[in-house]
């Protein structure tokens, strides 16, 4: 079983029994103001974003700052080079998107991906589980290409982060163009996710998460 809770933006806290896993934890730039956080694993999608804060998180933790397998606290982690724009430009920064292995899930954390994916990175994500991608725009995925690579991947379950609410990202679109193009009403939010492989059906599930957080002071 394992606990999914959103802080903002690209962070997410997912929580098992192996470890707990942190990306990109939330920077105040965002609107987002997360509090001290406990992690075992960080990823980092983009260093370069001006997005994160690792001063945010307590204690002794292991960082993932871009390609490679990792295995770390019996969580096996794949990150995969990528770019932020349709272009795939290094000169416009790199992205690294992950398939997170913990507590019998495969979790896709996209970060700030800007394109669709070649045959050989989709097959490393063929088996997602939950898909954590971009619905807001603002520079990264259009909504259109959003969804087609939640309708390439087929994941069981999609959550949309980098929009924008009543919090953070305001400067982003929020959830409903890509709701609508993908062809689903957005269901209620939720505080948080539990959910174990068992949970998950053949059938996508949309779910929303209400950010986890308070409005950043100016």
């Amino acid at each position: 079983m394992a606990e999914i809770r959103w802080y903002g933006h690209n962070c997410f806290k997912i929580r098992a029994k192996e470890a707990t896993v942190l990306t990109d934890p939330v920077a105040r730039s965002t609107g987002y103001a997360m509090g001290r956080q406990n992690a075992d694993i960080v990823t980092i999608s983009d260093e370069h974003a001006g997005d994160i804060n690792l001063n945010a998180i307590r204690s002794d933790f292991q960082t993932i700052r871009g390609p490679g397998e990792y295995e770390m606290h019996d969580v096996f982690v794949t990150g995969v080079r990528t770019y932020r724009d349709e272009e795939r430009r290094p000169e416009s920064g790199y992205n690294t998107i992950y398939l997170i292995e913990i507590e019998g899930l495969k979790i896709g954390h996209f970060g700030n991906l800007g394109h669709g994916l070649s045959d050989e990175q989709a097959e490393i994500f063929n088996t997602v589980d939950i898909l954590m991608i971009a619905a807001g725009g603002g520079g990264v995925l259009d909504h259109e290409k959003a969804v087609d690579l939640v309708t390439q991947l087929a994941p069981k379950a999609v959550i949309p982060m980098r929009f924008a609410t009543a919090i953070g990202d305001k400067d982003l679109d929020d959830a409903s163009a890509f709701t609508r193009q993908l062809g689903v009403d957005i269901p209620d939010p939720l505080e948080k996710l539990v959910v174990r492989p068992s949970d998950l059906a053949e059938t996508m599930r949309l779910i929303v998460l209400d950010p986890d957080s308070e409005p950043a002071k100016r």
